[in-house]
């Protein structure tokens, strides 16, 4: 019998170096029942600082990223779009960068062609 393993719990940490920028490290599990509390943050950090330019999202600490997670994501480039603030998705593992590749977002995501992802370092490896 399989059973339901359940997500890890997902940490969020946010920095402000500057008032024009926002890191975000991603600590854990990016699915179905954790992908919302990283909308919820970035949402309100990017209603709450107009002078926002970029908002970097470190996914070298994310263990696993679902299709709520890919979503979500997806959701966070929206809205920094609207806002006018570069969306950068760091530390991206191999298998991160698959699932964006197969799903035909890693340009719309990252900026970047799936060849030059393959050289991308650690997280969810």
């Amino acid at each position: 019998m399989t059973g339901f393993l359940p997500s890890s719990p997902l940490r969020l940490v946010t920095t402000g170096p500057d008032p024009h920028t926002l890191r975000v490290a991603v600590h854990g599990d990016l699915d179905y029942s954790t992908a919302g509390e990283l909308l919820t943050a970035v949402a309100h950090r990017l209603e709450d600082q107009q002078e926002l330019r970029d908002l970097h999202i470190d996914c070298s600490g994310m263990r696993l990223c679902d299709s709520s997670g890919l979503s979500v994501l997806l959701m966070v480039r929206r809205r920094a779009d609207a806002a006018a603030v570069r969306l950068h998705l760091d530390g991206r593992g191999d298998r991160l960068n698959r699932m964006l590749d197969i799903t035909g977002t890693l340009r719309h995501l990252t900026g970047e062609p799936a060849e030059e992802s393959q050289h991308s370092d650690q997280g969810m490896s």
